[in-house]
Formats: C-alpha cells, sequence, structure tokens
C-alpha cells in the first residue's frame, strides 16, 4: 500500500512550528505548511499513478480534498482577520485541525482514526470561542461541547468492543474478518450502531443541530473550515468501515431514517430564511443527511461524490460570502417565475424527469453493460431534477426543450461522476427494499409540499406549515432546554486583550 503519512506529517510539523515561531511569522508559517501539503497531496497522486503498490483511492480523493481546502482558508484568513485579537489562536488551532483531519484521513488504525475525529472537535471547540467574549458564541461552543463529548464515549465503547471481538484495531484486520463472515457477531452489530449514532451526532442532524445553525459567531473563514471540512468527517469514517457497516443492518437503517427526515426538514426550513449564512447553514444540514443516508442506503461512490462536491461547494459559498448581495440581485434578475395555471405540467414534471433518466441509463447500458446505478439512486435524481421542467409564466417550447437539455446534461454528468467515484468505492448492491420505500414516501412528500407552498402559498396548510419551518420545528429549543438544565453553560466569560499580528 502506497504510504500517505507524509501528508499528516505536513501538517503536524507546522502546527508544532506554530507553537513556537515568533508572532509576526505565524502567517508565513501557516502558508507555507497548507502550500507543503498541497504538493505533498499532488505527489502522491502522482506517485500512485506510476506505482505498482495498490493505492488508497478514497484516501487520495479526501487527501487532495483536505489539501485543496487548508490552502484556501489560510490564504483567505490571512487578509480576513487583519487587525483581530485572536490571530494566534486561529493559526495554531486551525493547524491543530487540519494535523488531525490529516491523521484521519492516512491512518488504517481504528484508534488513531477515532483520536483524530476527537481532537478536531476539540480544536474545533477553540475556533467558535474565537469571540469569547460574546455570550452567544459561548452558548454555541457549550453546546457542541456537549454533543461531542457524547458522541467520544459512544466511539470509546466501540473501539473497545472491536478490540474484544477481532483482537485487533487495524482497519485491515477489522475488514478482513467481516468479509468472512455472512451477519455480524452481537458485539461487531452493538459497534457499528454506536459509530453511526456518533456519525449522527457529529454531523448535527435533527435535533442536535442547534450548534451548526448558531456558530456565525465564528468568523468567515472558521465557517468555511467546519462547513466544508471537519463536518463532512463522518462521511469518510463511515466509508473506512463500509465492509462493517454493510453488515449492519440496524446502523443502515439509523442512518438512512435519520438522515432523510433531517434532509428533508432542513431543506424546508432553509427555504423560509434570508440571511445568507444561515441559509448556507441549514443547507449543510440538509447535506450531511442526505450523504447519511446515502451510506445507509449502500451509495458509497454517491456519498463519496456528494462528500466532495459538499465541500468544494460550501468552502466557495461561506469565502464569497461577502459578495452575496450581488449574487442575489443577479439571482432575482435570473430566478424564473413559476405558472400556477398549468398545475398538471407540476405533477407531469416527475414522469418526464424518469423518462429523460431511464432512456439515458439505457444508453449507457447499451454502450457498457455492466454500468449499473441503483434505482434508489434513480428514484432520488427523478425528484431532484423534477423541478427543473415547472412550468414559468412565459413558458414556451423553447424554455420547455431547455429544461429537459438541462435535465439530460444533469443525467450524463452524474453518470460520469459515478463511473469515476465507484473505482474508488464501489457500492454493495440494491439496498432493502423497505429502506427504499421509505426514502421514497420521504422525498415525495417533500416534493409534495414543496408543490403546495409553490401553488398554494396562501392555503392554510401553506400558511400553518411557515411559522413552524422558519422556526426549526422548535426542535433546537427543546433540546437546548433539556441540556441546559443537565449540564448549565458556565458563568459569562470576561475579555481578555489578546495580542494583534500586524
Amino acid at each position: 500500500m502506497l504510504e500517505t503519512w507524509p501528508f499528516a506529517a505536513v501538517w503536524l510539523i507546522g502546527w508544532l512550528t506554530s507553537l513556537v515561531a515568533p508572532p509576526k511569522m505565524l502567517w508565513q508559517v501557516a502558508k507555507l505548511t497548507s502550500l507543503s501539503a498541497l504538493l505533498c497531496a499532488l505527489m502522491l497522486v502522482l506517485f500512485s499513478t506510476f506505482s505498482a503498490a495498490p493505492a488508497d483511492r478514497v484516501g487520495l480523493v479526501v487527501i487532495v480534498l483536505v489539501a485543496i481546502l487548508g490552502w484556501v482558508v489560510t490564504r483567505f484568513a490571512k487578509h480576513y482577520l487583519q487587525g483581530e485579537p485572536n490571530q494566534i489562536m486561529f493559526i495554531q488551532f486551525t493547524l491543530f485541525i487540519l494535523a488531525n483531519v490529516g491523521l484521519i484521513v492516512v491512518s488504517d488504525h481504528l484508534l488513531l482514526m477515532l483520536l483524530g475525529w476527537s481532537l478536531t472537535s476539540v480544536g474545533l471547540h477553540k475556533l467558535l470561542l474565537f469571540y469569547h467574549q460574546r455570550r452567544a458564541a459561548q452558548i454555541v461552543s457549550h453546546k457542541k461541547f456537549i454533543i461531542s463529548r457524547l458522541a467520544d464515549v459512544l466511539l470509546l465503547m466501540a473501539v473497545a468492543l472491536t478490540y474484544i471481538d477481532v483482537g485487533s484495531l487495524n482497519l485491515a484486520d477489522i475488514n478482513a474478518h467481516a468479509a468472512g463472515q455472512s451477519e455480524l457477531s452481537v458485539w461487531l452489530e452493538l459497534t457499528m450502531v454506536l459509530v453511526a449514532l456518533a456519525a449522527i451526532l457529529k454531523t448535527a442532524q435533527l435535533p442536535l443541530h442547534g450548534w451548526l445553525i448558531q456558530v456565525m459567531e465564528a468568523p468567515t473563514p472558521i465557517s468555511a473550515l467546519l462547513h466544508a471540512g471537519v463536518v463532512n468527517l463522518s462521511g469518510f469514517v463511515l466509508l473506512r468501515m463500509a465492509p462493517l457497516l454493510a453488515l449492519s443492518d440496524i446502523a443502515e437503517a439509523l442512518l438512512v431514517v435519520v438522515g432523510s427526515l433531517s434532509a428533508a426538514l432542513a431543506a424546508m426550513v432553509m427555504l423560509t430564511r434570508i440571511s445568507i449564512k444561515v441559509r448556507l447553514a441549514w443547507s449543510t444540514c440538509a447535506q450531511m443527511g442526505f450523504m447519511l443516508m446515502e451510506i445507509g442506503l449502500g451509495l458509497y461512490e454517491l456519498a463519496l461524490l456528494h462528500l466532495v462536491a459538499h465541500s468544494l461547494y460550501k468552502a466557495y459559498a461561506f469565502l464569497s460570502a461577502g459578495e452575496a448581495v450581488e449574487q442575489a440581485r443577479l439571482q432575482r434578475l435570473l430566478e424564473p417565475t413559476y405558472s400556477v395555471t398549468r398545475k398538471h405540467l407540476y405533477v407531469l414534471s416527475p414522469l418526464v424527469s424518469a423518462a429523460v433518466i431511464g432512456l439515458s441509463l439505457v444508453v449507457w447500458q447499451w454502450v457498457l453493460p455492466e454500468f449499473h446505478v441503483s434505482w434508489v439512486a434513480l428514484i432520488i435524481l427523478t425528484i431532484g431534477f423534477a423541478p427543473l421542467l415547472w412550468p414559468q409564466r412565459d413558458m414556451s417550447g423553447a424554455l420547455f426543450r431547455l429544461g429537459l437539455v438541462r435535465v439530460l446534461l444533469l443525467t450524463q454528468l452524474y453518470f460520469i461522476w459515478h463511473l469515476l467515484f465507484a473505482a474508488a468505492v464501489p457500492g454493495h448492491g440494491d439496498p432493502h427494499l423497505a429502506l427504499v420505500i421509505w426514502v421514497a414516501l420521504v422525498f415525495v412528500a417533500l416534493f409534495g409540499l414543496q408543490l403546495l407552498v409553490q401553488l398554494y402559498p396562501q392555503h392554510k396548510w401553506s400558511r400553518r406549515l411557515y411559522p413552524w419551518a422558519y422556526n426549526g420545528f422548535y426542535l433546537d429549543e427543546r433540546f437546548t432546554l433539556i441540556t441546559f438544565k443537565i449540564w448549565p453553560l458556565p458563568p459569562a466569560q470576561t475579555d481578555a486583550s489578546k495580542e494583534i499580528i500586524s
């Protein structure tokens, strides 16, 4: 196996250097470290291309992703944080987080991977207190601290149970042990349930999502690092343990049910919000639910594609949030005005979308007989692409044909990406019928509610739904009330002087 440890070592050396370097040199340390990590990642990809040793394709994909995000965020933050009093803390803990993310990505040992996962959370907790004198920041970090420590306890239990059953914490040994079984032992089944629960906690799924939505107290580079990088780690860890997960019906069902419900509810809430960064935060919650659902369904190649695409998009979206006003004006000019008179076309749009996707699949399978896409993925694509065919007020034949072309091109693009990512991490076949039915019902219901609001905005059900959706269905308020009774928020912290890097 191609060794990828140098990537983690670069970030570790950069972090250790930041602890002893003079304050005026810290930004140079951060920029040099991130550039070195990016070059290291590209060299690893190059070596894997020409090396005879088997390559960890999933690891290499995520290594390049982490390197790009680290390089972009550190370069952006240098200018964004000019004049801020906590720049030293930001640099040190950002490098600390990236060093632990590097450990997670390159490690083939379960204990090291989960240790890095926990330490990443510790570093993020410190960054969330960048404006530590603000009470809102203290509340958010306290919520995150409670949830993360609960997840750490679950992970520690999972590690212990794995060692008891397998006798090793090496991922190769664990996966080889799983490959020789048709079903998991009680201990390993419980292990995967604990890991799934920890992933749900760390991806801020409803009703444990409040800290992710309210994290806007932190500066934009921290939000970008969180939403584009740290929150995605659950997906990577689950993909690493895919051979075990594929044998755990309970863990898969847990991921599908919680993930799909969170995706649907968070998507509804997102549509009611005006603030750009808050909309992006709800979008992250929904996207993480969608990714967990994909992993639970065994659509590993789709989950990896989702992880990469979401990271790149969220990094761009947060770092360009300063241009949000101009982008919103442009979007209003280009946004179509939907017709409410041709209601039958809304109902027919999923059928047309399904026809385009189905015909495309037939052509692909004629050219590549071994090409296979899970039918639950086809259902999701059908519902997701249907709004592209919704009728507009000035709808003409040309506009309808444009919608068809968009659906057709997006379908081909997805099939291409499916081929590429399936080479890195193939799925484990079609999921259980019950899970497929559940997912179909959830997304058909979401599509129906979207139609209701679109066609009948003044209907009594639309008017009742809006305040609930706008307030996040009041889930975070209930969670906060219960948890803060059990683990109260510490007294307000006082401000302290911090050295400013000029």
